[in-house]
C-alpha cells in the first residue's frame, strides 16, 4: 500500500482502528437530542462494531492511512478533490483531531457540550472530543483538507486512572505546542507505517495522552516556549502566509515585515520555533502539497512541480527525492 489508503469501513483499514469488546454495544446509538440540527449522512459507510473511526461523506473524495497499537490508533485523512465534506463521530473512545491543512469557504463544526464554530482557517488547530460525545463537521473547503485523527481507548491505555483520562472536557479549535509537536511525529509514522515504528508509535501515543491529561487538569505544558523564538501570533501569520503562497517565491524580508522583525532576527527566531529556516520550511510544505497532487493521475509530474512552485522538473524531482527518498514517479506508483 502507498502513503494513503482509500477511505473505507472495512476491518483492515480505517474503520477497524480500536478493538474494544467486540460486541454490538460498541457502536452507541446516536442521540438526536444532543444536536437538533444533526442528520444522518446519506449512504455513508457504517463503522464496524469492533472498531471506531470518523465517518466521512462522500467517502470517495478522501484517502486514509492508519496505524494502531494497544488502546490507541491514528489516521491521516487527505482530501483529494474539492467538494463539500461532512464528518461525524461518536464512540466510547476519545478523539483528537489535528488540522494540518484546512481553510473552508463555508461550514461549521459541532462538539457536544460546546457552542458551534464557523471558524474558516483551521490550520494548526486541535479539537478534542471525549468518549461518548458527538462530533460533526461540515465544510466547503477552499484548499484540500489534511487532518489527522487520533483515537484513545481510556480503558485500554496504560494511564493511571487517578489522572482522570476517562473523564475529559471537550475542546474545539484550540492550540497547544506540546500536543502539536507530538502529533506531527505521530503523523510522520502513520504516513510511512513501518512495523519497526510500532513501539515508537505506542510511546508517542502515550505521551500525547498524557499531554491531554495535563491540558485537562491545567498543568503546565511539558514543552516550554522556545526562548528567542517567534511569538504564537507571529508563527500563525508566517505559516499562514507561506501556505497561501506555496507556489510563489517569498522574500525573507516580506515574511519578516509581516511579523514586525528584521530579516536577520526573523530567520533566527523562525528556526528556533520550527527547527528549520524559513526557506527549508517553505520547501517542505511544497513537497507535502506535491504529495497530494500526485494522487491525481490526470496531472503530470511536470505540472505538479510547477504548481508546487518549482521552476523545473529536475529541481522538483531532486527536492522530492531528498525529502522522501523517492522520485515523484516512484511515490505515485505506491498510491
Amino acid at each position: 500500500n502507498g502513503p494513503f489508503d482509500r477511505n473505507t469501513s472495512t476491518p483492515g483499514q480505517a474503520a477497524m482502528l480500536l478493538s474494544l469488546d467486540g460486541h454490538s454495544r460498541a457502536r452507541e446509538r446516536h442521540d438526536m437530542r444532543t444536536d437538533p440540527r444533526a442528520h444522518r449522512l446519506p449512504n455513508r459507510p457504517r463503522v464496524d462494531a469492533a472498531g471506531h473511526a470518523v465517518e466521512i461523506y462522500p467517502a470517495d473524495i478522501v484517502k486514509r492511512r492508519t496505524m494502531a497499537s494497544n488502546g490507541m490508533a491514528g489516521e491521516i485523512v487527505q482530501a483529494t478533490k474539492r467538494g463539500k465534506i461532512e464528518s461525524r463521530f461518536r464512540a466510547p473512545v476519545h478523539l483528537l483531531a489535528v488540522y494540518d491543512r484546512g481553510v473552508r469557504r463555508d461550514g461549521e463544526t459541532f462538539v457536544e457540550g460546546l457552542p458551534r464554530s464557523a471558524l474558516r482557517d483551521l490550520r494548526r488547530k486541535l479539537t478534542f472530543v471525549p468518549a461518548g460525545h458527538e462530533y460533526y463537521d461540515c465544510q466547503d473547503p477552499h484548499i484540500l483538507t489534511r487532518v489527522a485523527y487520533f483515537y484513545f481507548d481510556p480503558t485500554e491505555l496504560a494511564i493511571d486512572p487517578e489522572l482522570g483520562f476517562a473523564e475529559m472536557a471537550p475542546r474545539l479549535f484550540f492550540e497547544n505546542a506540546a500536543l502539536w509537536s507530538t502529533a506531527l511525529k505521530l503523523m510522520s509514522l502513520v504516513e510511512h507505517s513501518l512495523s519497526a515504528n510500532r513501539l515508537y508509535f505506542e510511546a508517542l501515543g502515550a505521551v500525547l495522552a498524557h499531554e491531554l491529561v495535563r491540558l485537562n487538569t491545567g498543568a503546565p505544558s511539558s514543552v516550554l516556549p522556545v526562548r528567542g523564538g517567534l511569538a504564537a501570533w507571529q508563527q500563525r501569520i508566517a505559516v499562514a502566509y507561506i501556505e497561501e503562497h506555496l507556489g510563489d517565491q517569498i522574500p525573507l524580508a516580506q515574511l519578516a515585515q509581516l511579523v514586525r522583525l528584521s530579516p536577520h532576527y526573523f530567520c533566527r527566531a523562525f528556526k528556533q520555533s520550527f527547527g528549520m529556516p524559513p526557506h527549508r520550511y517553505h520547501t517542505s510544505r511544497r513537497i507535502e502539497r506535491a504529495k497530494i497532487l500526485l494522487a491525481d493521475p490526470a496531472l503530470s509530474v511536470t505540472e505538479i512541480g510547477l504548481t508546487a512552485g518549482f521552476s523545473e522538473t529536475g529541481s522538483f524531482s531532486a527536492a522530492f527525492r531528498k525529502a522522501t527518498g523517492l522520485t515523484p514517479t516512484g511515490f505515485r506508483s505506491l498510491l
